[in-house]
């Protein structure tokens, strides 16, 4: 291994200098050898994992033999991949049929580990979709994400949920669907509101026929699949004749349905002339940092565009990133067609092959060089490039911001990873601890954490304990899965909602956890309780204040503010639950069947609990067994 020994010298040097111990290159190699032996040259995917057996990267092949042989050949790997080999204890590999079936499960692997060798998809939030209910006499037209398990037509997807509610604004304006839940339209004697302002034509009181809604439901179900142009002809058509009727009445329904219809036609953001079904995707790059934008199109119009800002992309091809990239977008988001990429893919074939495999259609990848198609990926990548340029400017921002916080609160260096928490309860009851994360680019939604109290003795309404109870558990897991610190998720400052007490309080239940080299910094509002006016707490009893202007302020009262919002929602949520929640539940062996029984032949929870064991016999459903082990429950002997 001579010939490799030069580029780890440097490495293991800045290994020696910070304490640690430096990865093994022979030691990776070796493993990656013993495993050669049993490979076959068959199409599959290879899973790279470390010491811990934590999955370092996920890659495909179409003779796995071949492939992983190279990972052995050190010296001809890019820095990044060596640095992989060298933290390398083993190797997992399943076969598959072809290289298609091995570049679908690669994606859904890396979305399941995110190993972070791989490019990573950071914004991988489901979509949002139109569903249009198919199992109902009148279908109701409604945003949707998560699984497409109701029976119904799904339109999608759209940029985001404010796309979708625009559209649903615009359906209910143009084809009066209801938007109501089955239990609301089920219980209905009068139309609401929505009937009142011509947005629904109020089928749960019989103002309109199940023939005429069922016309509704396909002319919006056209207007998604892009003929607009046929609802637009027919909608004039029964203008005129409701006007040549002298319905006037109806005829200006009619004329306001039209003029809805024309107002969506003229707000698409981008002329989608000529591409029907599509999606676009244009590759920026800028300080090392990548930005892909992404335009959906349906039925010839705009569901508007997001940008995303892929991770782990250091010396990565910008096409590679871009392949990877679009088979994790497409692992959740079902392809259309057709797909425009700005750029020549490595392995397009293969990949519109994969696609077209997970689609059950054809999908077809193109990169036009001239026409309409051109000029609408010229235009996303204009977009893309100031999506990436807005993303370094804030970047750069929150950067001196940092910088600002780690000179106020003396810290050693710029926070990387800042945690705050607050609790949230009414009265002592549904107690919650919220943890927020947020870092140099911003806030991380997806490392929040929730933690309901349940300990007994932590007293309701006691926000210390409440805390410590938090800390506790949240830190006892670190220690446990992380004491090496390696993962990134240690914080470099914790900032609690609370003043002198609670910062008191949560310094001493650090030290007894044996965390002493976390910073601990409280904010609390001012006199008579004032934004602005914050005051910051040091655990050695230092206080300070910042001006009201203050950039700093304002970036700490987001993050202060942030968390607040997520642990009252949090805490709305369990209340929720509980007010749905019955004594039934907490009975052993009683499921939703035999609950609905009980409640149907007693009335209410109160008169099972009373209810004698000959009665609760009597029950459809309730063996005697059954109905012994509820009157026990209720009833324990002593």
């Amino acid at each position: 291994m001579t010939e490799t020994s030069d580029r780890f010298n440097e490495e293991k040097a800045a290994y020696a200098v910070k304490g640690a111990e430096a990865p093994d290159i022979e030691a990776g190699v070796a493993a990656i050898r013993n495993v050669l032996k049993t490979l076959p040259a068959r199409p599959g995917v290879y899973r790279m994992t470390d010491a811990r057996g934590d999955v370092l990267y996920v890659g495909k092949a179409r003779a796995l033999k071949n492939r992983v042989t190279n990972y052995t050949q050190v010296a001809r790997l890019p820095r990044r991949l060596s640095r992989m080999v060298a933290q390398t204890r083993g190797l997992t590999v399943v076969t598959t049929n072809t290289e298609a079936e091995a570049l679908l499960l690669e994606a859904q692997l890396i979305k399941r580990f995110r190993p972070p060798y791989n490019v990573l998809l950071r914004d991988d939030k489901s979509f949002p979709f139109i569903l249009l209910r198919e199992d109902h006499a009148f279908p109701r037209v409604q945003l949707h994400r998560g699984a497409r398990r109701a029976k119904g037509q799904y339109f999608g997807p759209f940029a985001g949920a404010g796309a979708v509610r625009k559209t649903l604004t615009a359906l209910q304006k143009l084809f009066l669907l209801r938007s109501c839940t089955d239990s609301f339209f089920n219980n209905r004697d009068r139309p609401c509101l929505l009937y009142q302002i011509k947005r629904c034509s109020a089928p749960c009181v019989d103002r309109i026929s199940a023939a005429d809604y069922a016309e509704l439901v396909g002319d919006a179900a056209d207007f998604l699949c892009g003929k607009s142009t046929k609802v637009q002809q027919k909608l004039g058509a029964q203008m005129a004749a409701a006007a040549e009727a002298m319905d006037f009445e109806s005829a200006a329904v009619m004329r306001d349905r039209l003029r809805a219809l024309t107002f969506i036609q003229g707000t698409q953001t981008i002329n989608a002339e000529g591409v029907q079904d599509a999606d676009l995707f244009a590759l920026a790059c800028r300080q090392g940092q990548i930005g892909i934008q992404a335009f959906f199109i349906r039925g010839g119009q705009n569901w508007g565009h997001r940008a995303f800002f892929p991770t782990h992309t250091a010396e990565v091809p910008e096409d590679e990133v871009l392949a990877s990239f679009m088979m994790q977008f497409y692992e959740e988001v079902p392809p259309p067609r057709l797909i425009l990429v700005d750029r020549e893919l490595p392995e397009r074939e293969l990949i519109a092959e994969a696609l077209s495999e997970r689609a059950e259609r054809k999908v077809q990848l193109k990169t036009p060089q001239r026409g309409e198609q051109r000029k609408l990926l010229a235009q996303a990548t204009r977009n893309a490039e100031e999506a990436l340029d807005r993303r370094l400017a804030e970047g750069a921002t929150q950067s001196k911001l940092l910088r600002e916080v780690a000179d106020l609160f003396e810290l050693e260096a710029v926070p990387g990873r800042i945690e705050v928490y607050d609790n949230s309860h009414i009265m002592g009851t549904n107690m919650v601890g919220g943890m927020i994360v947020a870092g140099p680019e911003g806030f991380r939604p997806g490392q929040y954490r929730k933690f309901n109290i349940k300990r007994p003795d932590t007293a309701p309404g006691d926000d210390f304990a409440m805390m410590r109870e938090v800390l506790e558990r949240r830190f006892a897991r670190l220690e446990r899965d992380d004491p090496d610190r390696k993962s990134g998720e240690w914080p470099d400052l914790l900032l609690i909602d609370g003043g002198k007490g609670q910062v008191s309080a949560v310094y001493k239940t650090m030290e007894e956890l044996g965390v002493h080299d976390v910073p601990i910094v409280g904010i609390s509002k001012g006199p008579d309780r004032n934004a602005g006016r914050e005051h910051f707490h040091l655990p050695d009893g230092r206080e300070s204040m910042l001006p009201p202007g203050s950039p700093v302020l304002f970036y700490l009262q987001r993050l202060r503010d942030e968390a607040h919002r997520f642990a009252i929602g949090a805490h709305r949520t369990r209340r929720a639950a509980a007010l749905t929640s019955s004594p039934l539940d907490e009975v052993p062996g009683i499921g939703p069947a035999r609950k609905k029984a009980l409640l149907m032949h007693f009335g209410t929870a109160k008169a099972v609990r009373g209810a004698a064991l000959e009665d609760l016999q009597r029950v459809p459903g309730v063996s005697a067994a059954m109905a012994r082990a509820i009157h026990d429950h209720f009833h324990p002997r002593g």
